[in-house]
């Protein structure tokens, strides 16, 4: 299978006794540049997934097909293996067993199914979560809908800093039970609450964030976790330079005046442009 190799390296990470620093993507230059640099494993987050595709926050707007055709895009562009917020998995479990389906053709290394109650419910401003027979139930059948065996899936809550740790225990149990690949964990705001977290449970863990005090990559592992991520800073930075480089020419800069662009050598990396040439002059007969 195309992407196999993609979802194994995906497993050997977590399966290892570090923990790595995912680069967030959200498309094919981005992807590109990641793979570039070295990155092991790239993340497209929800909130980036729908600022690139739609421009609106993370308040789930974004549909399911928007997502996989991004995905698909992204992994067309490069192999670097990378991990999917599937959300809440756009529905209920039947829908979750879509969304696996879906993103698995499209190419996504691994995918992560919430238990977020989403979209948010009327008159309801505080986040809300479903209920842990309903989390276990997505869970049940986004494991139902993987095809390729060596697709990670792995089970998310936020339960910690919405209901409470032991919530957030019981819900990971119950996960873990089922048969996920992982648990990923989000809004963690103390040591004290990773520990407990990672002593009730075996599985490896992704970390969706955390305080400054919890960042040392040698601690992480001790505690299990293979993945942390550190925001989608790529992204505000591309936005805050295509600002300063759009307002600078409405201001009548001149574009060669302007300062932080790629430079030609990136920009024909970026497309393969070699490679592409190569191609040119073999299945065309054009030299170029």
């Amino acid at each position: 299978m195309a992407y196999r190799k993609r979802r194994e390296t995906l497993r050997a990470i977590l399966s290892g006794s570090t923990c790595i620093r995912p680069g967030s993507v959200y498309d094919a230059t981005s992807i590109r540049i990641a793979e570039d640099l070295g990155f092991e494993l790239g993340m497209f987050g929800g909130s980036v997934a729908s600022l690139a595709v739609l421009g609106d926050p993370d308040i789930a707007l974004i549909t399911l097909t928007e997502l996989a055709e991004q995905v698909r895009r992204m992994s067309r562009a490069s192999a670097l293996p990378f991990l999917v917020d599937a959300d809440h998995g756009y529905g209920n479990a039947l829908n979750v067993r879509r969304t696996v389906q879906e993103l698995e053709a499209a190419g996504a290394a691994g995918l992560t199914i919430e238990d977020t109650l989403l979209p948010q419910a009327f008159g309801q401003a505080k986040t809300q979560l479903i209920p842990l027979e309903e989390g276990v139930g997505k869970m049940k059948a986004a494991l139902d809908g993987r095809g390729d065996p060596s697709l990670v899936i792995l089970g998310r809550t936020g339960a910690v800093s919405i209901s409470g740790l032991d919530d957030a225990v019981a819900r990971a149990r119950a996960y873990e039970a089922v048969g996920v690949d992982g648990l990923f964990f989000t809004g963690i705001k103390s040591r004290g609450e990773l520990e407990a977290l990672s002593a009730a449970t075996k599985l490896p863990i992704v970390l969706g964030g955390a305080p400054e005090e919890m960042t040392a990559p040698d601690y992480l592992a001790s505690q299990r976790v293979r993945v942390a991520l550190q925001g989608h800073a790529p992204f505000a930075a591309a936005t805050q330079a295509v600002y300063e480089t759009l307002k600078a020419l409405r201001e009548g800069a001149s574009p060669k005046s302007l300062k932080g662009i790629a430079s030609s050598e990136l920009t024909s990396c970026v497309m393969r442009e070699a490679e592409t040439k190569a191609r040119t002059a073999e299945l065309l007969g054009i030299k170029t």
